[in-house]
């Protein structure tokens, strides 16, 4: 399985993965912490309308993901594989809502 991400990822060794699934269980549970903090803040609750949490999860949760992921990678020195992960992360989320010309 190490062999598999390294491939995957482009890295040297069992480390570089080790740091990498470090770096994301860091950011998962910032996160999780985050979240409740900021739900706690504008008042969202377990009885809020579902679409309502959906919506701040997409609209603020996600983006803050994104920067917590960021900012991981760089204390753990991973920086820049995170900033060409998320590159390529949105490039293929921008590919879904471009029409490609065979369609047309």
């Amino acid at each position: 399985m190490i062999e598999k991400l390294k491939q995957r990822w482009n890295v040297r060794n069992g480390w570089d993965v080790l740091i990498i699934l470090v770096v994301f269980a860091c950011t998962g549970f910032s996160v999780l912490y985050v979240k409740r903090w900021l739900f706690e803040l504008v008042g969202l609750t377990d009885e809020s309308p579902s679409w309502l949490r959906w919506a701040v999860n997409i609209l603020i949760i996600l983006p803050l993901y994104q920067v917590i992921l960021l900012a991981w990678g760089w204390i753990w020195g991973k920086f820049t594989f995170f900033w060409e992960f998320e590159k390529r992360m949105f490039s293929r989320i921008g590919g879904l809502f471009r029409k490609k010309s065979a369609e047309m």
